[in-house]
């Protein structure tokens, strides 16, 4: 049971942070874990298990994790494509009729996907794993439950987002997604070693601020009401583009290690933790129960980050 400990504090982890530290959900909904542990949290185990069994590095992960966010909103939720999801006009901002998108939603909803659903809680749970940070946790018998309960979680998701909208993509919005799916899987088994660059990596504070920046700005659309839709891309691609190039760029240094890799997940949980004071939740709830939600998880975000950064020290 040990052995796999740290797979199921990270498939109970994916969720928690995607809907709960997020501010969707209170803390009286925490027994949507049971739907939503699988889909998200199966799926998370298995894209970890399967990079690290075939000795997939950081930015396969990522990419993996995109995947994911790609199916996640186009085909389990469909709401890269229903112009009235969860009651909201969502796609109205930047809409290209040619593609049935909105823009802004879409590098908004799958930058949550790839960075906080997936990536941050992988990177957090095998800091707290130690020295089996990127040996497989799970053996094949493992892998089959998770890859199974993800499935089964991601038809209940599915089923349970069409019954409460009644939205269906057309087909070639659906094949797309499949396709744009695949594609990514491939190159993220397909991308090259990374050269090692010039340079010592920054300090792990320089790094941490530098996540906290680029996690205001690309909260800036949700914080500030009436922005231009051209401000809101803008900010969302400056982010998104800017994290991305100088985290590969800083992590290809020599001296990069755990304490930059906390520092990177850290500045992204702690957005998440400030930017659900400012959120409302996506259910019926009382200002009151938000705001003691939001003192809990937020820190309960704190408390696990405190662990990890202890579990680096130890190593450094």
């Amino acid at each position: 049971m040990r052995r796999i400990l740290p797979a199921l504090g990270l498939a109970l982890l994916a969720p928690l942070v995607a809907e709960f530290l997020l501010g969707d959900f209170p803390l009286t909904y925490l027994y949507l874990l049971v739907l939503l542990a699988p889909a998200y949290g199966g799926a998370t185990v298995v894209i970890r298990e399967v990079a690290r069994r075939n000795g997939l590095t950081w930015p396969s992960i990522v990419l993996m994790a995109l995947a994911y966010g790609v199916f996640e909103e186009g085909i389990m939720t469909m709401s890269l494509f229903n112009p009235n999801y969860a009651g909201q006009r969502l796609l109205d901002p930047g809409y290209i009729p040619a593609l049935g998108i909105g823009v802004p939603w879409t590098l908004f909803v799958l930058a949550l996907h790839t960075v906080w659903s997936v990536s941050v809680p992988i990177a957090v749970m095998e800091e707290i794993a130690g020295e089996r940070r990127t040996t497989p946790w799970l053996g094949k018998v493992g892998l089959g439950v998770a890859s199974g309960l993800a499935v089964l979680g991601a038809a209940a998701l599915t089923l349970f987002s069409y019954l409460n909208g009644s939205f269906l993509a057309s087909v070639p919005q659906l094949v797309s997604i499949v396709v744009i799916v695949v594609l990514l899987v491939v190159a993220a088994f397909r991308l090259p070693r990374r050269r090692s660059a010039a340079g010592r990596a920054p300090s792990p504070w320089l790094v941490l601020g530098a996540t906290l920046v680029a996690g205001a700005v690309f909260e800036l659309q949700t914080v500030i009401d009436g922005l231009p839709v051209w401000v809101t891309i803008v900010s969302l691609v400056a982010a998104e583009a800017g994290m991305a190039w100088t985290a590969l760029t800083w992590s290809a240094r020599e001296g990069w290690d755990g304490r930059h890799r906390m520092a990177l997940a850290g500045g992204a949980l702690l957005t998440y933790a400030w930017h659900a004071f400012l959120s409302h939740p996506v259910v019926p709830s009382s200002p009151a129960l938000d705001l003691a939600s939001h003192v809990v998880f937020g820190l309960a975000a704190v408390t696990l980050l405190l662990v990890a950064a202890q579990r680096v020290k130890s190593k450094v």
